[in-house]
């Protein structure tokens, strides 16, 4: 269940959200209220809510001074409530990374979808944290030698050339070509010392590379598919589902 905390100082309709809302339908359960802003930093801290839902005015520290505290302290999503359509108070809303502004009175369709749509972000976010944490290996694998001989130098040579060449055409065939020594030899020595077959670690190392391009918004799909040394962009598609469960262009909407 989503952890959510409401921080509104009139008391009917602090009440009227927390218990008049299906909630439970939504996957959702309030976890406690706060009456004013300097209470609400402290549950914030106390209770870690995952959706805190905030009166803009309220008395000792507003809605947004609020938020602007304790945003540091968890990553909760944030909803703004008002009676004020200034946009002024939007503009910091929006800058503090609010989720959502709904205006008084509240329409529960309306927060409904809201809450539906910051769930779905809550999940996004945790199956690339999952995914970073899974391929992490991938961009620093945790190879443990025995001792340092030629055997794992040619296994450290193509990780460090992987690193810096994974956007070009590169393969085992490639670096066994390259040191003089047998692609299956190398394969081998490369699963022995890393835990991984050399494609699984070259294309985990590729999507991770992807998912850093595609969150920063500057790039097209196609454009980072070519970038991270995909041979053609179906394939990119591919891969990339194979190892975040989602297409690129479902994780860029």
């Amino acid at each position: 269940m989503y952890r959510v905390l409401i921080a509104e100082d009139e008391d009917i309709i602090r009440k009227g959200i927390a218990y008049t809302v299906d909630w439970v339908s939504m996957g959702c359960t309030i976890i406690g209220e706060a009456a004013d802003g300097k209470e609400g930093v402290e549950k914030i801290r106390e209770l870690k809510p995952d959706i805190v839902l905030a009166d803009i005015m309220m008395p000792v520290m507003d809605g947004l001074e609020m938020l602007r505290n304790t945003m540091e302290d968890g990553a909760f999503k944030a909803i703004i409530m008002t009676s004020y359509a200034d946009f002024e108070y939007a503009k910091k809303a929006i800058q503090l990374g609010v989720s959502a502004y709904l205006m008084k009175p509240i329409d529960q369709e309306e927060l409904r979808e809201n809450v539906e749509k910051i769930i779905e972000e809550i999940e996004k976010e945790k199956k690339v944290h999952q995914l970073m944490e899974k391929t992490k290996a991938a961009e620093e694998p945790e190879v443990i030698y025995m001792k340092q001989d030629m055997d794992n130098d040619y296994v450290q040579q193509i990780i460090d050339a992987t690193k810096e060449r994974y956007s070009q055409k590169i393969s085992m065939e490639l670096f066994a070509e390259e040191l003089g020594v047998s692609s299956s030899y190398l394969s081998r020595k490369f699963k022995e010392a890393t835990g991984f077959t050399y494609l699984d670690f070259l294309n985990k190392y590729r999507v991770q590379k992807a998912i850093k391009l595609l969150e920063k918004g500057t790039y097209k799909v196609y454009e980072v598919s070519d970038m991270t040394g995909f041979s053609d962009y179906k394939h990119f598609n591919t891969v990339f589902k194979r190892y975040t469960g989602q297409a690129p262009s479902e994780f860029v909407n």
